[in-house]
C-alpha cells in the first residue's frame, strides 16, 4: 500500500486543505522542499511556482527564518498568558510599515484576520450588510465564502463555495462586480446606510490576476467614508509579498482595516489584523472591548520568530528587487512565447506573480473577462509541465509565483518547459477528463 493509499485511509480523501488533491495527481507525496525546489516520494525534483499558495516569498526553508525559528524554541514555549517581547516587537514593525496600521492584533491565519475584520466593523458600525467582490476571496467563513470562482450561469447570484451556510448569512453579504465604480455608487446609493464593511483583495489573485483601476479603488474609499462604512483591504497575498507597504502603498488609497498573512512569516501559520486605533479598540482583548477576540495560538512565539527574521530579511537584502525583476522576466518570456507559437493568450500578474491565461484581448479587469478563458487549455499546459520538472498548480486560474530563492537559470527552464508543454498539448489535443472544464478551481488561497 503506497504512502497515498495509507493517507485516503485515514484522511478525508488523502489530504488536509480542500484544493490539495489535484486531479491527476492524487498519488503526489511531498518529501523534500528547499529554496525553488520541492522533491516527492520518488525523487522527483519540480522547480515550484505554486509555492503553497504564495507564502513563501523567501523561498522553502530559508535557512536564516529556519534558524530563528528553532532559536525560539529554545527558549520560549507557548504560555497563553500576557505577551512576549517578540509580539511586541512584530506589532511595532507591522505598524511601521503598513500605512493603514495604527494598531495590530496577531492571528494564527488569514481567515480568522477576516473573520474578525468583519465582526469589528459590525460591532462598530450596528450594521448589518457586508459587499464583496466577485473573484476575491477571503477564507473560509459563511459571510464571505462566495462567489469566488463561479461558474457563468452562477455570475450575478448567490453562489457560495460550500453547502451548510445559512441562507440568512448569504442574504448579508452584497456581491459586486470588481472594478465596477457605478456598481459601487449604486449600491451605496440604495443601502449605504446599512453596510457595515466593505472587503476586497486590492488585486484580486485568487482568479489570477485582475489589476484594479485608479478610479475604483478611489470610488472604493469615497463611498465608505461618505457612509460611515468600515473599508477593508484583504492583503493576505498582496502584503509584503508585493512590497513592505502592501498594495496599498502602491495605489496609494488608505482602508480602515488591513488583513494580513502568506508572506508575514515565509509559510510559518500567522495572520494579522491591523487599522484605525478606535476600531481595533473595541476587540475584547482591551478590557471593556465589546468584540469579542481568541486564539490560543495566537503570537506562537515561534511562529512570531518567523515573522520577524522574514520582515528583516524584505528590508534588508533586495528581496522585492530580485522578485519583481524575475516576475517581469516571466511575464515577458512567456509572452514573447505564446506570439511566436500564435497561441491565443494574455499573460499578466503583478510584481513576483504571474498568469497566463488562454484567451484574445487586453489583459483582464473583471471576473467576467476572464470566463472566455480556456480553462481547459490552462490545465492541460499545466499538467504537461510537470513532465518537465515544473509545477505550476494545475488548477483553473490559479496564480503563479516567483521567490527571492529562484534564479535566472530557472526562469530560462521555465520558459524551455513551457515551450515543450504548449507544443504537447496542441499537438495532442485537451486530455479527455479535461475537455468540458469550465471553472474548474475552488476558491482557496
Amino acid at each position: 500500500m503506497t504512502l497515498a493509499e495509507r493517507a485516503r485511509r485515514v484522511i478525508p480523501g488523502g489530504v488536509n486543505s480542500g484544493q490539495r488533491s489535484i486531479p491527476g495527481f492524487t498519488d503526489l507525496v511531498i518529501a523534500r522542499t528547499r529554496g525553488s525546489r520541492f522533491w516527492d516520494q520518488h525523487g522527483r525534483e519540480f522547480t515550484d511556482y505554486h509555492a503553497a499558495f504564495g507564502p513563501a516569498v523567501l523561498g522553502h526553508n530559508d535557512p536564516d527564518v529556519a534558524a530563528a525559528t528553532a532559536e525560539a524554541g529554545t527558549t520560549l514555549a507557548l504560555a497563553g498568558v500576557g505577551v512576549t517581547e517578540a509580539e511586541v516587537a512584530l506589532a511595532e514593525e507591522l505598524t511601521a510599515l503598513v500605512p493603514s496600521l495604527e494598531k495590530v492584533l496577531l492571528t494564527s491565519t488569514g481567515s480568522e484576520a477576516t473573520f474578525h475584520a468583519l465582526r469589528v466593523a459590525r460591532a462598530a458600525t450596528g450594521r448589518d450588510l457586508v459587499v464583496k467582490f466577485q473573484g476575491c476571496y477571503h477564507g473560509w467563513h459563511d459571510a464571505v465564502s462566495l462567489n469566488v470562482i463561479s461558474a457563468p450561469e452562477r455570475v450575478g447570484t448567490k453562489d457560495p463555495t460550500s453547502t451548510g451556510i445559512l441562507a440568512p448569512v448569504l442574504d448579508a453579504t452584497l456581491v459586486l462586480p470588481f472594478n465596477d465604480p457605478e456598481a459601487v455608487r449604486r449600491v451605496f446609493a440604495e443601502h449605504g446606510r446599512d453596510i457595515a464593511a466593505v472587503i476586497l483583495e486590492p488585486v484580486p489573485h485568487n482568479v489570477g490576476a485582475l489589476l484594479p483601476t485608479d478610479t475604483f479603488l478611489r470610488t472604493l474609499r469615497e463611498e465608505c467614508t461618505k457612509a460611515g462604512t468600515v473599508l477593508v483591504f484583504d492583503e493576505v497575498i498582496t502584503g509584503f509579498r508585493h512590497g513592505l507597504g502592501g498594495y496599498q502603498e502602491i495605489c496609494g488609497i488608505t482602508p480602515d482595516l488591513t488583513t494580513l498573512g502568506k508572506a508575514i512569516a515565509n509559510g510559518a501559520p500567522i495572520g494579522a489584523l491591523g487599522g484605525r486605533a478606535d476600531l481595533m479598540d473595541l476587540f475584547s482583548t482591551r478590557p471593556g472591548g465589546p468584540a469579542f477576540f481568541a486564539g490560543t495560538y495566537n503570537g506562537h512565539p515561534q511562529v512570531v520568530a518567523a515573522a520577524l527574521a522574514t520582515l528583516r530579511k524584505l528590508r534588508e537584502e533586495p528581496v522585492h528587487e530580485h522578485i519583481y525583476r524575475l516576475g517581469a522576466r516571466a511575464r515577458d518570456g512567456l509572452a514573447a512565447l505564446y506570439r511566436e507559437l500564435d497561441v491565443p493568450a494574455v499573460v499578466t500578474g503583478f510584481g513576483s506573480v504571474f498568469v497566463t491565461y488562454f484567451m484574445d484581448g487586453p489583459a483582464p479587469l473583471t471576473y467576467d473577462d476572464l470566463l472566455a478563458n480556456d480553462a481547459a487549455r490552462f490545465i492541460g499546459v499545466r499538467r504537461a509541465l510537470t513532465d518537465h520538472g515544473i509545477f505550476e498548480l494545475p488548477l483553473n486560474l490559479k496564480r503563479s509565483h516567483v521567490s527571492y530563492a529562484h534564479t535566472d537559470d530557472d526562469i530560462d527552464r521555465l520558459l524551455e518547459a513551457t515551450a515543450k508543454a504548449v507544443r504537447t498539448v496542441l499537438a495532442e489535443g485537451t486530455p479527455t477528463d479535461l475537455a468540458h472544464t469550465s471553472t474548474m478551481g475552488g476558491a482557496q488561497r
